[in-house]
């Protein structure tokens, strides 16, 4: 990867996939810098995709599926966001070839430089399908004539807004993982990946290996129901639950491997000196409080 800094852009940087929940957050932290946002979108129509317009942002068009078409839409792109997902109807399959799809477009549009979100532990033969995709996808890119940046985001605290979410046992909130007590995991807001990425898009020399596992906070299971406590002034405890528990064998091997020592091993110091103003758990719950 050659990385070198830029302070300024001919073009818009486009945001692959910028009506989901990372592409909004890149959205949101390169509008807050007056940058020029394209944003990819399958249907314009939709409301995230409309409310993106509304606060700033340029709407196009593009389908994964049509290299032709997303190829037209990163034309004059400055550079590229993008993350992919395993999580439509070719699952892992699909993921790798939406990967491979981005990363050959960008380099035939002449996108000088392209951030692609991945997950922490990518690079270490984890053996989880999702996380071996991701790899797979980075493999690509590192073999084409394009610059890229990765970020390998750790769990995401967001996950305790959804299939995560604590949930009342009387007056005593009750946070449940799949993960033993006593056991630390690494963890980072949304919002910071998208502050971590435009940051990458816009100051390369930021990261310098050109790849960065980005965390903002790492606790036991019995330190984010503390967390709980303090932020929301309730009592809480901690309950671990079975992997056994969980709805398909990939997930229990993530799980599994979280559980190992260091599993993540994210650069914290470096991830704050890209974002002073960095989550830490107890202000993610304060904030998504309000």
């Amino acid at each position: 990867m050659t990385i070198h800094d830029s302070s300024t852009h001919d073009g818009p940087i486009a945001v692959i996939g910028a009506s989901g929940q990372q592409g909004r957050a890149v959205v949101s932290a390169l509008l807050a810098r007056d940058v020029h946002v394209r944003a990819l979108v399958r249907d314009p129509s939709s409301p995230r995709a409309q409310h993106l317009a509304q606060v700033g942002a340029e709407l196009v068009s593009a389908d994964l599926n049509d290299a032709t078409a997303l190829e037209e839409a990163l034309r004059g792109a400055t550079a590229a966001f993008a993350m992919t997902t395993f999580a439509g109807r070719g699952g892992t399959r699909s993921e790798i070839e939406h990967g491979r799809a981005i990363g050959s477009a960008a380099e035939r549009a002449d996108v000088n430089r392209l951030v692609y979100s991945s997950v922490g532990g990518a690079e270490r033969e984890t053996g989880i399908l999702h996380f071996e995709s991701k790899r797979r996808v980075e493999e690509h890119l590192e073999a084409l004539d394009l610059e890229t940046t990765f970020i390998r985001p750790t769990f995401f605290m967001d996950n305790f807004a959804s299939f995560s979410q604590p949930s009342m046992d009387g007056d005593t909130l009750v946070v449940r993982l799949p993960i033993p007590g006593g056991v630390p995991l690494q963890m980072v807001s949304t919002r910071d990946i998208g502050l971590v990425a435009a940051k990458a898009l816009l100051e390369p020399a930021s990261i310098p290996d050109g790849e960065i596992e980005i965390a903002g906070d790492e606790m036991t299971g019995e330190d984010a129901a503390a967390a709980f406590a303090d932020a929301l002034g309730i009592p809480a405890r901690y309950e671990p639950v079975s992997v056994d528990a969980l709805p398909d064998g990939d997930q229990k091997k993530m799980f599994t491997w979280f559980a190992q020592p260091s599993a993540y091993r994210a650069d914290m110091k470096l991830t704050r000196t890209l974002v002073p103003e960095l989550h830490d758990l107890r202000s993610w719950i304060k904030e998504q409080s309000r």
